[in-house]
């Protein structure tokens, strides 16, 4: 190790949803990683759009899943889709329920021609209000910035 240097050391895994099958889940969670992060990706009603093999409901089912085996559960959002700023803060209260504690918000960025096209560019001061709600309704962190991705900044997440 380099003077001045730290290097941290842990485990943050992130995982499908599994098509519901709660025993697959079991055994990530039984190897106690510190973060077990599932993302929804967007809001209940674009769900069908943007994950067309996932469904919003079983996705937080995991995310309950997690939490309630004492691991920090994490998820992230893409924001740029079309939903509205109450479905943002409906989708925190939805993760907050089952005992999500950490969430990264970023800008949905069309990755090809074939994928959904943006919708919105969302302002820079939006991301921070999101920020600054999602800590107001209990969330330990929140990074909320418009090139924020799932991992972004995870060793201060834990």
């Amino acid at each position: 190790m380099r003077p001045g240097l730290y290097y941290l050391n842990y485990v943050k895994t992130l995982v499908p949803d599994f098509k519901g099958d709660r025993e697959s889940l079991q055994l990530i969670i039984d190897e106690k990683p510190e973060v077990i992060s599932h993302n929804l990706e967007t809001v209940e009603r674009l769900t069908p759009l943007i994950r067309s093999g996932a469904r919003y409901r079983r996705s937080l089912d995991v995310l309950g899943q997690v939490a309630t085996h004492g691991v920090t559960a994490k998820s992230g959002l893409m924001v740029g889709l079309g939903e509205t700023e109450d479905e943002v803060y409906a989708l925190m209260d939805d993760l907050r329920s089952v005992g999500c504690s950490i969430l990264t918000i970023g800008q949905y960025l069309q990755p090809t021609k074939n994928h959904i096209p943006v919708q919105e560019y969302i302002p820079y001061l939006q991301f921070e209000r999101y920020r600054e709600a999602g800590l107001s309704k209990g969330f330990d962190h929140v990074e909320s910035k418009p090139l924020v991705r799932s991992s972004y900044h995870a060793e201060k997440h834990v």
